[in-house]
């Protein structure tokens, strides 16, 4: 009984290390950029079913520069077919605000189910949560957010925030 309980409790902890993804670090040729992103090189990380993310940030060089938060959302299996020439993808946060970018479809007329949202305020991120995500298509596709996801990705984002 008691190894059964070790098992278990190891299967747990190596589930929860394996839920946050690792840091992946790049500097450009001229070392005035550097970029921090989730490694994605095995799995995207989940962000709902059939909603997957990345999180980039590129750090500039120099008093003018700021640092540029980037949130890529790839949603498995879509390609709605639009009238329209764009695509409009929200991010409700728990607050009511909502992070927007608008997506040009493609020449044959379907989005191919990968958009990339501006994260302006990365640390106030960190304080509120991704409630649900929609596509704006035909009809909208709604992705709610269950609570072990919004921690995942509240952890990768802190990471991101971090990293040097």
């Amino acid at each position: 009984m008691k190894k059964l309980m070790a098992v278990l409790v190891f299967l747990i902890a190596s589930s929860q290390i394996n839920a946050q993804a690792k840091v992946l670090t790049s500097v450009n040729d001229a070392g005035d950029v550097a970029t921090f992103e989730l490694d994605c090189s095995e799995k995207f990380q989940m962000l709902a079913k059939g909603l997957r993310y990345n999180i980039t940030r590129h750090e500039f060089k120099g008093p003018e520069m700021k640092n540029s938060y980037r949130l890529m959302l790839v949603m498995d299996g879509f390609y709605s077919k639009t009238l329209n020439k764009e695509m409009t993808i929200s991010a409700v946060l728990s607050d009511g605000t909502v992070m927007q970018a608008k997506k040009v479809i493609e020449d044959d007329g379907f989005f191919d189910g990968a958009c990339t949202l501006k994260i302006k305020d990365p640390k106030g991120l960190l304080a509120l949560d991704i409630v649900k995500v929609i596509v704006h298509a035909d009809k909208d596709v709604v992705y709610t957010l269950s609570d072990k996801s919004k921690a995942v990705f509240k952890k990768n984002l802190s990471n991101i925030i971090a990293a040097k």
